[in-house]
């Protein structure tokens, strides 16, 4: 059902070039995860990212948050690709403690990966979420993000 975690992310490090750019390094794609798939990607701590204050800058944590959903989606739905699109179609971020040094974010999907296959194969256009947090190396949360996803068919 689900697609190779090495596939995700070379696939993603080949797609996004912006994520290359920022340094994202995944630590994990668990596309079989207990409690849904998962997956978590790694920003370092670079001067090129900071924002006035010497910690990640809003649209890096921003960047980091959303690559971290689109493995969830590639993960859950990679073996879909020839047949649907995914898109992100809107997210929400809530910035709620500076954030210094490294952090991680931590992406789940919501929903039922078979769900949105079903609703697929029943000719709608599913819309799901991934949460995503965003924390520090020693998990302090510091930002949270719903990024909604849809698949679009070919």
């Amino acid at each position: 059902m689900t697609t190779d975690s090495r596939q995700v992310t070379t696939g993603m490090l080949e797609a996004v070039p912006f994520a290359r750019t920022l340094g994202f390094e995944f630590v994990e794609v668990a596309p079989e995860a207990k409690g849904g798939v998962r997956a978590v990607v790694r920003m370092p701590d670079s001067s090129a990212t900071h924002n006035h204050l010497g910690g990640p800058h809003a649209g890096a944590i921003f960047t980091l948050g959303e690559t971290a959903s689109g493995a969830v989606v590639l993960a859950a739905f990679g073996q879909l690709l020839d047949r649907a699109v995914p898109l992100a179609v809107r997210a929400e971020i809530a910035y709620r403690k500076l954030a210094m040094g490294p952090v991680l974010a931590t992406a789940r999907l919501v929903r039922p990966a078979l769900d949105v296959i079903e609703e697929l194969e029943s000719g709608r256009r599913p819309e799901f979420e991934v949460e995503v947090e965003i924390a520090t190396e020693d998990g302090q949360t510091t930002s949270v993000m719903t990024v909604v996803w849809t698949l679009r068919p070919n």
